[in-house]
């Protein structure tokens, strides 16, 4: 069987969640992987057979996506013209995480894509949605990267087909201690701005920042080029986590327990409900990084309370479904025997 993985390349979550699902597709059949987007920072690791331009969304320094960059950043004719030259027909069964790519593609050549993805879930109408409706921005996730069916993950199993995070290898290996410091990615923010805020606190960040190219102190601030390296050992030793309402990085946090604080990002639908979800379960939420937090922010380095949630490794599990919900009846009398039967 061949099998194509397609990956959303704007941001580090979906690469991070597909180091976990690669190894697992590879036992299924050969596998090739497709890369789009120009944003992230993690290395996947794997041998990518398609790496494409897509569709990305660039980061601000104002607390959002930089909206008139995104513009200028999109080439339509060359994303209309890698939808037609890719050849989906080639492949049995198509997976994707919130790549438009390859979900296009399907949808003018009338091929099956299998969503499996974090937006899936969000969209989804029992998962938490924010107090006010962005039609636009939901708009966005559900036609970015239309697929015929879904899989998706979120913090809670709020419906079918519904999982807990996928948390990497990397995260469930690490040895937590609690060290009087707090870590800090807010991607959509200057440094100038994340300084101006933090020095405020008695307290100390290392902040991982898409903004610089080098390492440097200020005050009870260290400001650190993102390094998955760093950045995970930071994670492990820290005493908190700030970041935005992303979906891997506060899962990530949660999972080792450490206390968490999300500021989600402007005119960003998808992390608003991230943000309602985490808000429900007791996790701190600001509208902005602002001194006019300033004693939510205290609040929060006084905090002692964490959200504890277990997220089980349900990732084989997940995976085996979706072949036997999508390939069994296709594939029964020619699979292998262990393709059904793990």
């Amino acid at each position: 069987m061949k099998i194509l993985y397609a990956i959303q390349g704007t941001g580090n979550g979906h690469i991070s969640r597909a180091k976990d699902i690669i190894p697992i597709l590879q036992q299924y059949g050969e596998l090739d992987i497709l890369i789009s987007g120009t944003q992230a920072e993690v290395q996947l690791g794997f041998p990518v057979q398609y790496q494409l331009y897509g569709v990305s969304f660039i980061f601000g320094k104002r607390g959002g996506v930089d909206i008139l960059k995104t513009l200028k950043s999109i080439k339509f004719l060359k994303f209309f013209n890698e939808i037609w030259n890719l050849n989906v027909h080639q492949y049995d069964l198509i997976i994707n995480d919130f790549e438009p790519v390859s979900a296009w593609a399907c949808i003018f050549k009338a091929k099956n894509c299998i969503g499996l993805s974090h937006q899936s879930a969000v969209i989804h109408p029992f998962s938490p949605k924010p107090r006010k409706t962005d039609w636009l921005g939901y708009l966005i996730l559900k036609y970015y990267a239309p697929v015929n069916q879904s899989y998706g993950f979120h913090f809670k199993t709020y419906a079918d087909k519904i999982y807990t995070p996928v948390i990497r290898k990397e995260i469930r290996d690490l040895k937590t201690t609690e060290s009087n410091f707090y870590t800090v990615y807010l991607p959509a923010y200057s440094d100038e701005r994340i300084i101006k805020v933090l020095s405020k606190l008695k307290a100390s960040f290392k902040v991982f920042s898409k903004h610089s190219i080098d390492s440097r102190n200020y005050e009870n601030i260290e400001i650190i080029p993102i390094n998955n390296h760093l950045y995970l050992k930071s994670l492990a030793e820290c005493q908190g986590v700030i970041c935005g309402a992303g979906f891997e990085g506060p899962a990530e946090a949660l999972f080792l327990q450490k206390k968490l604080l999300v500021i989600p990002m402007k005119g960003q639908y998808e992390q608003h409900c991230n943000a309602a979800a985490l808000q429900k379960m007791g996790v701190l939420v600001l509208d902005s990084l602002n001194l006019k937090y300033l004693e939510e922010l205290i609040a929060f380095i006084h905090k002692e309370e964490k959200t504890n949630l277990d997220f089980p490794n349900q990732t084989e599990e997940i995976i085996q479904n979706i072949m036997f919900e999508n390939v069994k009846s296709n594939y029964a009398a020619t699979a292998e025997p262990f393709l059904f039967s793990r």
